[in-house]
């Protein structure tokens, strides 16, 4: 499998069976990604969601099936033909099985309206992107996706969140709002347990 950090919580996810892109937002570099399979879409937040890159995107993968929550659509009207899915479905890309779990967003404040937030299990736990939350998945993540800066967390409850989760190898993402990610990735390294903790170059594919 080949992950590519994508900038904030943007991944594409190549399983050798398929393409998958996930949460491509504003703050997300996805110029010259082709060939995708699927587009998935943890919620409508614009930093997870751009519709203008996911229509580009789409010019250039044509059968890309593009996955959503089902409140987007409302939220989003640009977005390009989809798919409205909800927890405990099960989508198959060539070979590639992708569980849909979650089901809603962190809470920011108890005065702000929450959302609909779904999370990616693919293949059985080969990699596990939560979107906004700290969602445990009822399967062995070997590589997990976690944010670790936003106005919804702090970093001790990210570190707490691989430690429960317990990933071989732990990714920082939805960072695109930190000063300095290299400060809180260091905190996390030292105090996760047993999982690697392991950046990503932006742009660059790494085999996990």
């Amino acid at each position: 499998m080949h992950i590519t950090h994508l900038g904030h919580a943007c991944v594409l996810v190549d399983t050798g069976s398929a393409r998958l892109l996930i949460d491509p937002g504003v703050m997300s570099d996805i110029d010259g990604v082709e060939r995708v399979d699927a587009v998935l879409l943890t919620h409508k937040h614009p930093d997870h969601v751009d519709p203008e890159k996911v229509r580009t995107l789409r010019a250039r993968s044509p059968r890309a099936a593009l996955v959503v929550p089902g409140d987007i659509g409302e939220a989003m009207p640009g977005l390009p033909e989809h798919q409205m899915v909800e927890p405990g479905e099960a989508l198959r890309f060539g070979d590639t099985v992708v569980e849909v779990v979650g089901g809603r967003h962190a809470t920011v404040h108890e005065t702000i309206p929450g959302c609909v937030n779904l999370g990616y299990l693919i293949d059985g736990g080969a990699f596990f992107h939560p979107g906004d939350s700290f969602h445990e998945p009822a399967a062995d993540v070997r590589v997990l996706a976690v944010a670790i800066d936003g106005p919804w967390l702090k970093i001790a409850e990210s570190i707490d969140y691989v430690r429960r989760v317990s990933p071989r190898v732990a990714i920082p993402i939805h960072e695109g709002e930190t000063l300095d990610p290299a400060k809180y990735i260091g905190m996390m390294s030292n105090a996760v347990g047993g999982a690697v903790v392991r950046r990503l170059d932006r742009g660059a594919a790494t085999r996990l």
